[in-house]
């Protein structure tokens, strides 16, 4: 390869710097200098905008999860922005057009909460947060495409959240209706099941009550099956244990609904249970206490009963669902002195009210079998209530029938000595393995699987059951009592009739706060706007009031990614030929803590859209990366405990690079980084070795890369051949401990007499250029004008690796503790595996790291890596 080199008349010596200073703050003031030259060229330059339709070359469309405007960025938004810039630099380099665009997810309850503290507009505070985070973007060299901005306060996207919803509206998948919802008694709002962690409110901490109140809903339990049985795309491409806690929150069941007659009451109670085959087990039935039907049944009965049941409601409204749904809690209850029919035998069945059944599973009602239903058994033991046995557990699966005998009561006759250590009513344990069936009529003998489809096909013909699914997911409440959002656009008539705003007519937007009194008060501020909530109906002029409440601000990011390729369009919210040709996502880079909320959301909104017709994909992501946190001294880094490293002081003291390359470094993507070992001085040292290796490289003319110190080549060639699977596995610190050899390689080859004017070392050193753009661009550019070349080298295409350099005696293999690199080992090429562990037990770096350490496990994989893992 012939490398023709220009006189580069853009490069010009640097600024005078006090060489007195500490070498230290030298590298600080370099680092700057560096920062401002190059963050100006690609600002001047707009280096990283994405190509338009006439651009031929492969897209690539990368986003990093867009972050809240809540101050200045730290260290977890240092970490999660590096990843997803090396992910958009890495397929630049590889040929591509890349799409990496940023925005705010603007709108939300810590604006207002901000600016009721400070008598201000939260639009104020929200504003100023986004201007002082898009700098610290730019000091930080993210290669953000900075055409395509978008706030979702801004009046030009909500108006799109507007229409979204009113598409939704038109297709019956938004709705309002009053239920039992979660309420913050501090922030005076709604919160989505979702958004109550631990029983508590994720933003304020606040124990979260329950209260009816009549909200609006996206019909998400519509695409529950799409939004599960979907999953199976993502496999291999979405972390394992992202897509299981999607699977468990949607919570597909399959079994049967069984009605059930009421002594005394019209109509029948549906339940909903996974076991219908146990219905001749059933002993009493249990109605959630916070139920509409709870309520109608204790009506029916006498005083007494409604006293005991109204303070056992109040007791229970204070109780969080998660708490509630606690194994370990005691059980309590009140009977409602009625009594349900069992459809199979027609036994009377008492109705109990009680807090481990909750309103929205199933139809708020269960049928309690508690000697194979572990809850209804506990449930049992404190109210004295019968225990029936149905399911022989002792017995094959296949083979014999039944080898309990038992009475016409289910109770077992003999031989009663052998059943004392597993009969329900001797241990408190339910029966909840698999059998054969007991004391269930035609059922008798029948394993679990073919009792439960024929118990389906008798209560069908029976006209008292049928094949049913539930799932664990809840539709979306989208309503919330606060001012910063996004104005639902409907509008409420004097008789109660709801009327959309047509969409020529959007957006709704926001009043001004002058006279609002944004205070949490268990309403909207909206509804005091008298001017704004006033209006007409459009068409008839009859007087109406607008919806007072605003959107989840998950509704926001729902859909967004789809904007950033119209971000600035007025006529639509996406344009469906820009749709097809840049999404869905092709790389996601974000938080776990999102693995339900927003990535649940995002699929479901992507699914409408896609029965709209407007896009050709049903998953917005095609493959998720996930970070993990940066913590200090074990615990997450927050402001109350006065732990945290701060951004700006970080990137004033080191430089960007510095701080990125020490990131990049200091671990796994996927695992949490302790900040006491991340290493900045470290980072410093290292791209001032790179930096001096572009400077020495003193040949002048034309270099043909086929000659020159044979080992050095082979070391670059094979990083050539390694890079690229190490970026797409996000092996990113690997990737970087692999620079750092080639760097010190090209120092010993200088040193070792074959001098600054070898090819190889011209070879070597650009390789780190255009590599090192991913992690340290500043001082790559710097790097990559100082050998001559023109910028930048954000958009020099990788190399690719010779094959004859690729075959060698020897190996370099990377000793990690913990998947952290702490040394690289040069060793034969065809060492064994215990040979190769026992070299990097005896490295010295490695037995620092080691030191009072316990070694749970090593893996080794000749002759490429070894890395042990620690506890202690």
């Amino acid at each position: 390869m012939v490398v023709a080199l220009s006189e580069n008349p853009s490069h010009t010596a640097s600024p005078s710097i006090d060489e007195s200073l500490p070498v230290h703050e030298l590298q600080a003031r370099q680092a700057q200098r560096l920062q401002e030259k190059w963050q100006r060229y690609w600002a001047e330059n707009e280096t990283f905008r994405a190509g338009g339709a006439e651009d031929v070359r492969p897209r690539k469309y990368v986003l990093a999860m867009f972050p809240y405007p809540s101050g200045d960025l730290h260290m977890g938004h240092a970490e999660n922005y590096l990843y997803s810039d090396i992910v958009a630099r890495f397929w630049r380099h590889r040929g591509h057009n890349v799409l990496n665009p940023i925005g705010w997810d603007s709108f939300g309850l810590p604006a207002e909460n901000a600016a009721i503290r400070r008598g201000a507009d939260p639009r104020e505070w929200t504003y100023q947060n986004i201007a002082q985070q898009k700098a610290g973007f730019q000091s930080y060299g993210v290669s953000f495409d900075w055409s395509r901005v978008l706030h979702t306060s801004d009046e030009e996207y909500y108006r799109w959240n507007q229409w979204l919803f009113l598409k939704l509206y038109e297709r019956g998948l938004a709705y309002r209706k009053k239920s039992p919802v979660n309420w913050c008694p501090n922030d005076q709002t709604v919160l989505a099941n979702e958004q109550v962690v631990d029983g508590r409110c994720e933003r304020c901490g606040a124990e979260v009550v329950k209260k009816n109140l009549t909200q609006w809903y996206f019909r998400i339990t519509d695409y529950a099956d799409r939004l599960l049985d979907d999953l199976n795309q993502l496999e291999g491409f979405w972390p394992h244990k992202v897509l299981q806690m999607q699977r468990n929150w949607i919570g597909r069941s399959i079994g049967a609904d069984v009605d059930f007659a009421i002594e005394g009451r019209e109509g029948v109670v549906t339940v909903f249970s996974t076991r219908p085959d146990t219905l001749h087990g059933a002993t009493f039935m249990v109605v959630a206490p916070d139920s509409d039907l709870a309520s109608e049944l204790a009506a029916g009965s006498s005083e007494d009963v409604r006293m005991r049941f109204q303070d056992y409601l109040t007791q229970v409204q204070k109780t969080s669902e998660i708490d509630r749904q606690s194994a370990d809690r005691p059980k309590t209850g009140v009977f409602l002195d009625r009594f349900a029919i069992n459809p199979v035998n027609g036994e009377r069945l008492p109705i109990w009210a009680a807090d481990y059944v909750l309103a929205d599973y199933g139809h708020g009602a269960v049928m309690a079998v508690p000697a194979h239903d572990q809850r209804d058994l506990d449930f049992a033991r404190a109210f004295d209530l019968p225990v029936k046995v149905v399911v022989d557990t002792t017995a094959p699966i296949t083979g014999a029938l039944p080898v309990i005998e038992v009475d016409e009561d289910g109770v077992p006759i003999e031989p009663l000595e052998s059943l004392d250590d597993q009969h329900p009513v001797k241990t408190g344990i339910a029966l909840t393995g698999d059998g054969r069936m007991i004391n269930s009529g035609e059922l008798n003998g029948l394993s679990k699987r073919n009792a439960i489809a024929r118990a389906i096909e008798q209560l069908e013909a029976a006209g008292t059951g049928r094949a049913a699914k539930n799932y664990r997911l809840r539709d979306w409440l989208i309503s919330r009592q606060r001012f910063w959002g996004t104005p639902i656009p409907m509008l409420h008539t004097q008789d109660g009739e709801i009327v959309p705003v047509p969409e020529e007519q959007l957006p709704v937007r926001l009043p001004s706060i002058e006279g609002l009194d944004l205070s949490p008060k268990g309403s909207s501020p909206l509804g005091a706007a008298t001017s704004w909530v006033q209006t007409t109906v459009p068409g008839t002029g009859e007087p109406a009031l607008r919806d007072p409440d605003t959107m989840d601000t998950f509704v926001d990011s729902s859909w967004y990614y789809l904007r950033f390729l119209s971000p600035n369009s007025d006529t639509v919210a996406f344009d469906v030929d820009e749709a097809r040709r840049w999404a869905p996502i092709d790389s996601y880079i974000g938080g776990v803590e999102h693995a339900i909320l927003h990535l649940l959301y995002a699929r479901f909104i992507t699914k409408v859209l896609f029965d709209m017709g407007l896009i050709d994909f049903t998953e917005p992501f095609s493959s998720l990366i996930n970070q993990g946190m940066v913590i200090l001294d074990g615990a997450k880094m927050s402001k109350s405990k006065g732990n945290l490293v701060l951004f700006q002081e970080e990137l004033d003291a080191y430089g960007a690079d510095a701080l990125r390359v020490a990131l990049a470094f200091a671990g796994p993507v996927e695992d949490d980084k302790d900040w006491k070992d991340v290493s900045t001085t470290g980072a410093q040292k290292f791209l001032a070795r790179a930096l001096r290796a572009a400077q020495d490289v003193s040949s002048a003319v034309d270099v043909v890369f086929d000659g020159g110190d044979a080992g050095l080549r082979r070391i670059t060639h094979h990083l050539l051949a390694d890079a690229p699977a190490l970026v797409e596995q996000t092996k990113f610190n690997v990737l970087v401990a692999r620079l750092m050899e080639l760097v010190n390689a090209i120092r010993k080859t200088i040193d070792a007499g074959s001098g600054p004017a070898d090819p190889a070392v011209r070879e070597a050193a650009e390789t780190v250029a255009v590599m090192l753009d991913l992690v340290a661009p500043h001082t790559a550019e710097e790097m990559w004008e100082i050998l001559g070349h023109e910028p930048s080298v954000g958009l020099v295409t990788w190399r690719q690796a010779d094959p004859l350099l690729l075959v060698e005696d020897t190996a370099t293999c990377a000793v990690q503790v913990n998947g952290k690199v702490r040394t690289t080992l040069e060793v034969p090429a065809k060492i064994g595996d215990a040979e190769l562990e026992a070299l990097a037990r005896a490295d010295e770096k490695v037995q620092r790291a080691l030191d009072g350490k316990e070694i749970v496990r090593v893996i080794v994989r000749a002759p490429k890596i070894v890395n042990f893992a620690v506890k202690g």
